[in-house]
């Protein structure tokens, strides 16, 4: 007897499951954390999904809006090796929840034999009532699901079938093979595996961020710049390309240990200090520097920026001054030295005399944390609904899962970019927890093999599930040795390729397009003269600006669905170790970029490309066009493999969009030429 009693010693065997699902994807850490997606976006969703024995399975995803008792679903289909794969399409913004449901699919089973004993002429003299029985069942799966007159169709496709079967209807059936697929699995036959994303909106996915500090925003060289002064270089930005205006910590800078020229600890009466020192007498996180203006002109600002399409994105940076309200008021946030003082800020041998670091163990952990959050909560308030986080992993995980979650609660639009260089996995628990982009090594990959093999990392490997990049070229932290040292060709090819691999990037200027390359030491990576304790005035009109090239690069990224998805990513065969050659192309695959960039930025280098016709959407032999949007050329191409060649010179990097050309007209026979031997 089956259900004996296990008293009885003996053992019960197990319900049959016929059908198994596994390896679903994306699924991040066994599903402890939540995939990436976007909305409006399809996210990809594949699993195994296979039976023992002979008989075919099928597979539905489902998804639906955490909390919402509706599905919206989609059928699967067939990768080879027992994968399938479906599209989600989320609708809204926050959790989704996704679920893969297998069964066998005896009518496709039913199908593929009698096929087989037809073809052979050894036919079943039951397969007739067999498949017009499964064909009744198949149409009352499919009632509420699609037109009622298809139902109706296969309805009508079982009488013909109980009539006789033949290889033409099975022919007719198969051509519904699209329609039957969409028919429901019953609970009781379904085996299901379940996953989670969350969904941002578009600009987490796609976005060009650009950097600059309000104070060195004047164009005035008598004072120092203001938000009035952003204000007013937003239409020069708008040019520029950009949809994300990031703006560093606009606070009160303290007082004491303030920061001189090139991040000496000896100030002066009129130097500015960094503005990650945050806090002063004027107020702290939630202040605005008088210097800069009032929490009016920040308004002015958002909304200014809001009416030409972009956006503000503000610096969070969870640390203080000594002359922060906090520390007279919380001295207990703060971490305390032997002797009873405050400790400042250290990444050994570097030491930040005018940062104090918050301990987020205290005692009053609870008081410090909600006092945290309402500082998001008060930007948000005042319309920020973009953060760049300095620094995250120098705070415990859980407060950054704690915090995004209950910001994201009321506010799911709100996108948070992590500034974490530090060490990969920290990077990716980071990305794990909620953020919405990450800040990458891209500053520090050089050579053809580094930038193939990191952007290959990025795109296709186990992160991506999770991972979004955001690619700059330079911060005000890191002057690039490859910037060091090229000039213009350098700045151009490492702007082309920043833009070209990721779908979010940014630089900070007006120093990038200028042309700023002065290190403040050999072999270090801060700028000479650095913003960040100094006010600068830029001469936005200078003849070595590389602002035409920036927009370009910008229009092209806005007009290409290609350049807009990091899945699409190719990296393309080409014979010269200075050059390095990719296609991206969008997952309708209805548009593709080739990009090809020259690395060395002294010397002329040239070479062959290898394309895949098939992804351009081009027949073997005909010719094409390949238009460079950087330079306005245009090359007639022919073929998978065209040659290519770079003067730094002049352009060190093409950016080509794909034209086809019209068949050439047929030749009358009069007039028709011999064919070349």
């Amino acid at each position: 007897m089956r259900n004996e009693s296990p008293a009885s010693g003996r053992r019960v065997p197990p319900d049959v499951v016929d059908v198994v699902v596994e390896n679903l994807t994306p699924m991040v850490d066994g599903g402890r954390f939540m995939a990436k997606a976007t909305v409006g976006r399809v996210l990809r969703v594949e699993a195994d999904v296979f039976a023992h024995g002979h008989d075919l399975v099928r597979a539905l995803v489902r998804w639906r809006q955490e909390g919402r008792r509706q599905w919206d679903e989609a059928p699967m289909s067939p990768l080879g090796n027992d994968r399938l794969a479906g599209n989600v399409v989320p609708a809204a913004l926050g959790c989704i929840e996704i679920e893969v449901v297998g069964a066998l699919d005896a009518l496709a089973t039913w199908a593929r034999d009698s096929r087989r004993r037809l073809e052979a002429g050894r036919p079943d003299p039951l397969d007739a009532e067999i498949g017009a029985a499964l064909l009744v069942e198949a149409a009352e799966e499919l009632v509420d699901r699609v037109a009622p007159e298809r139902v109706e169709g296969v309805r009508s496709l079982a009488e013909k079938v109980h009539g006789g079967l033949d290889l033409a209807l099975l022919d007719e059936l198969e051509a519904e093979r699209g329609l039957l697929t969409r028919r429901a699995i019953l609970p009781d036959e379904a085996t299901t595996v379940r996953t989670k994303a969350v969904a941002a909106r578009e600009r987490a996915a796609f976005s060009s961020w650009y950097e600059l500090f309000p104070r060195s925003a004047s164009p005035d060289q008598d004072r120092p710049g203001t938000l009035q002064d952003v204000v007013d270089r937003l239409a020069y930005i708008e040019e520029l390309g950009f949809d994300i205006v990031y703006l560093p910590p606009v606070h009160p800078i303290g007082r004491t240990g303030r920061k001189g020229p090139g991040n000496s600890t000896e100030s002066g009466p009129g130097d500015v200090g960094s503005p990650w020192a945050v806090g002063g007498l004027e107020g702290g996180h939630t202040a605005v520097a008088p210097e800069l203006g009032t929490l009016a002109d920040f308004d002015r600002l958002v909304a200014a920026a809001a009416a030409r399409g972009m956006e503000i994105a503000l610096d969070i940076a969870f640390q203080a001054s000594p002359d922060h309200p906090w520390v007279r008021e919380h001295e207990g946030w703060f971490r305390h030295r032997p002797d009873g003082t405050i400790a400042c800020a250290e990444n050994p041998p570097k030491r930040y005399e005018d940062i104090y670091p918050l301990d987020f163990h205290t005692d009053d952990r609870e008081g410090l944390w909600r006092e945290l959050l309402g500082v998001v909560l008060f930007w948000v308030d005042h319309g920020v609904r973009i953060f760049r986080v300095d620094n995250p992993h120098t705070k415990p995980f859980a407060f950054w899962e704690w915090l995004i979650s209950e910001v994201k609660r009321d506010y799911p639009e709100v996108v948070f970019l992590s500034e974490a260089f530090t060490r990969p996995k920290v990077m990716h628990r980071l990305a794990k927890l909620g953020f919405d982009q990450s800040y990458t090594y891209f500053t520090w990959r050089d050579t053809k093999w580094e930038i193939e093999q990191y952007f290959e990392e990025l795109a296709h490997g186990p992160g991506a599930a999770y991972f979004r990049p955001n690619v700059w070229p330079n911060t005000p932290d890191i002057l690039a040795k490859s910037l060091q040292r090229g000039g213009r060709p350098s700045f151009v090819s490492r702007l082309v390729l920043a833009a070209g691999l990721s779908a979010n990037y940014g630089i900070y200027g007006p120093v990038f397009e200028l042309l700023w390359d002065k290190p403040a030491s050999p072999g270090g990576e801060e700028y000479l003269g650095s913003e960040k304790y100094e006010v600068h005035h830029h001469d936005l009109e200078s003849p070595k600006s590389i602002r035409q090239v920036v927009a370009r690069v910008n229009a092209l990224r806005r007009a290409h669905p290609a350049l807009q998805h990091d899945e699409g990513l190719r990296f393309r065969p080409i014979d010269n170790d200075q050059l390095v050659a990719w296609t991206k192309s969008d997952p309708s695959g209805s548009d593709t970029v080739i990009a090809v960039v020259n690395l060395d930025w002294q010397w002329e280098q040239s070479g062959f490309v290898e394309l895949d016709l098939s992804e351009l959407g081009i027949a073997e032999g005909d010719a094409f066009e390949a238009h460079d949007v950087l330079t306005e050329q245009t090359f007639v191409w022919r073929g998978g493999r065209n040659f290519v060649k770079l003067d730094p010179r002049e352009m060190p990097a093409h950016l080509l969009e794909i034209r086809t050309l019209p068949p050439p007209p047929a030749a009358s026979p009069a007039t028709s030429a011999p064919s070349s031997p």
